[in-house]
Formats: C-alpha cells, structure tokens, sequence
C-alpha cells in the first residue's frame, strides 16, 4: 500500500516527508539528513564499522530512503561491505522520491539514489559492489527476519502514531534477529521504551540526540 504523503523541507535544507495517512513527518522538522547522519550513522554504523569490515543492517522503516543512501555512500567512501535489509508498509512512490534533495545536498550520486526507490521488493539488490538492499513490502509483525543484524536503525513513525511498532512483541523479534554485540539505535528516547529494551535484555544508554532533541536511545545486545 502507497503511503500519501508530500514533500517539505526542513531547517537544514534537506527534504523530508508529511505522511497524511499518520500526520507525522518522517524526520526531524529540524533536518532531516542531520539527524538521519547522527541518529544512524555516527550512533549506530559507525561503531560497528570500527570491528567489523562488513555488517548487515535491519531497519525499520524504508520511508524516503535517506537512512539506506547514507549507509551507501559511507559504504562506497570507506569500501567497507553492508546489507541493507529494510521493511516497508507503506512505500512512496519512485517519482516522488525522484524530487527529493539528498543526491544534490549529499553530492551523490542521483542514480544510486533512485536504483534504492527502483529496485525490486522482496529480494535482495546488488545497488553498488559494497552495497545490497533487501526491501520487504510489509509490516515488521508478520515479516520473517532473516537474522544476524548487526545494526538495526529503528525508524518508525513516533510512538505516538504507531504505538504497536514501540511494544515488547516487536522489540524481542527484534532482539532475536541481531547478532550478539548487535547495535539498536533510534531517535525515540521514551523511559517506557528504554524499559522495555532492558526487560527484554538490552543494555540500554541514553546518548545526545541530534539538533533539537536532548536525547536519543542506543541499545546493545549483550548476551552469547
């Protein structure tokens, strides 16, 4: 099912999306390519990146694609190797997302960009030599995770407008799909959601978020 929602621009320049279905905008009205790059990237990638030379991300979430192009383009500068496994409700359209700023404002490249909106669900896409996406059309409740995340960008709408994406049956199926040492980020710094994370096993810390939020989650998960 498409999602109806329009483009707007935020306060770093960067393009983000207003879905009408939730009333909700997909990213930080503050910037959304900023807070993608902290949020994800430097909290989430980066670190694990440091031991690893290739890594498999879960995200949750596709939305306009900007969380995947980042991953792409720190795939291509490091030539470091990543698969992109990422689940999807409610896809924009490829034109749409053909209108979005993040080639121009990121100096990418445009066609990288759209092969990620372009290719195909449900099965896995060679994009560049470093980087495959694997783009799964439907919801994170009934979609089998294929397991061994070592990252896994939780990007949901707000707990406010899908308050049953931000429950213990999602985050344990979750838990259960990472690689031990996996890393969880998301922008979300509820308690109630800090707390589930550690009843399920996680060791959850509070870190700075990104401009315009004080706070924002990183989990780990510790067992063997």
């Amino acid at each position: 099912m498409e999602n109806v929602a329009r483009i707007i621009e935020t306060e770093d320049g960067s393009h983000s999306l207003l879905s009408e279905q939730f009333d909700v905008g997909y990213h930080s009205k503050y910037g959304a390519i900023q807070e993608s790059e902290h949020v994800f990237i430097q909290a989430g990638l980066v670190p694990a990146m440091a031991i690893k030379s290739s890594v498999r991300i879960l995200e949750m979430g596709f939305g306009s694609g900007l969380n995947a192009y980042l991953s792409l383009l720190f795939a291509k500068e490091q030539q470091k190797v990543i698969f992109f496994e990422s689940i999807e409700a409610f896809p924009i359209p490829t034109e749409q997302a053909a209108s979005l700023n993040y080639p121009t404002l990121l100096k990418g490249s445009t066609e990288d960009f759209l092969a990620l909106h372009q290719a195909p669900w449900n099965e896995p896409a060679v994009i560049t030599p470093k980087f495959t996406l694997h783009k799964i059309a439907g919801t994170i409740q009934s979609t089998p995770l294929s397991g061994g995340a070592d990252v896994v960008f939780f990007d949901a709408f707000a707990p406010s407008s899908q308050p049953e994406l931000w429950e213990t049956p999602v985050f344990e199926k979750i838990y259960q799909a990472m690689a031990p040492g996996g890393i969880f980020v998301t922008y979300c710094a509820k308690g109630v959601v800090k707390r589930c994370l550690r009843d399920i096993g996680f060791q959850v810390e509070g870190i700075p978020g990104p401009p315009g939020k004080r706070e924002m989650t990183r989990a780990i998960k510790i067992n063997t």
